[in-house]
């Protein structure tokens, strides 16, 4: 697909959440909950303006920065060489963020489901998808794991993310085989500090390597 394909996906998609908010507003409560705990149980409440429109116009803003991200990055033209695999991700981000908004407005019109059977897929589909984007990202500021030491080295960025894009993808698998045992859940979920941290250090330890 071209990047003007994704372009056009990617604005039907945010003006579709808009104009489902709109059309939505006469039918919601006047309060509305916009957030579940990892029981599945609710534990945050807004007003109807913002339950309708708060997702949009974070989208609206994310996906504007990451449009700007290849012109003000220094290493902007480095992005260019995985721009394919950059602007599918950008439309994943795009449906997962949709869908979560549908699923918020299916709760608050008296649709009765498990929160995390509905969400949990949706986040191990965009880990997923998180790892096929930093097995292919070169060099730059903003995608990918950005440490001291993969900025400082090719040879140390392309290292930790082959090693990270097989975190990420297995962490999808675990998010999922956690539904199993959803009492462990938020323990399974919180499993990404300690992997996130060990990338952290492999990535110094890389470049000990070559510095010595």
């Amino acid at each position: 697909m071209k990047s003007n394909s994704y372009f056009k996906l990617s604005l039907l998609l945010i003006v579709l959440m808009f104009a489902i908010g709109f059309y939505f507003y006469p039918k919601m409560p006047e309060k509305m909950a916009t957030h579940w705990n990892a029981k599945g149980v609710v534990d945050g409440y807004s007003s109807r303006a913002v339950g309708l429109f708060m997702m949009p116009i974070i989208t609206l803003i994310l996906y504007t920065f990451f449009q700007l991200i290849p012109k003000i990055d220094p290493l902007g033209r480095n992005i260019k060489k995985f721009e394919k695999y950059w602007n599918a991700f950008k439309v994943i981000f795009l449906l997962f963020m949709a869908y979560m908004y549908i699923v918020t407005l299916a709760a608050n019109l008296g649709y009765a489901f498990n929160m995390n059977y509905i969400i949990m897929p949706a986040i191990a589909v965009l880990f997923y998808f998180c790892g096929i984007l930093v097995e292919n990202a070169k060099r730059n500021w903003f995608i990918g794991i950005r440490t001291p030491w993969t900025l400082s080295s090719d040879k140390v960025w392309k290292k930790t993310h082959k090693l990270g894009a097989k975190i990420f993808k297995l962490y999808a698998v675990v998010i999922l085989f956690g539904l199993f045992f959803e009492h462990y859940l938020i323990w399974i979920i919180l499993t990404i500090l300690p992997l996130s941290l060990y990338l952290l250090i492999y990535s110094y330890l890389e470049w000990r390597k070559i510095k010595k």
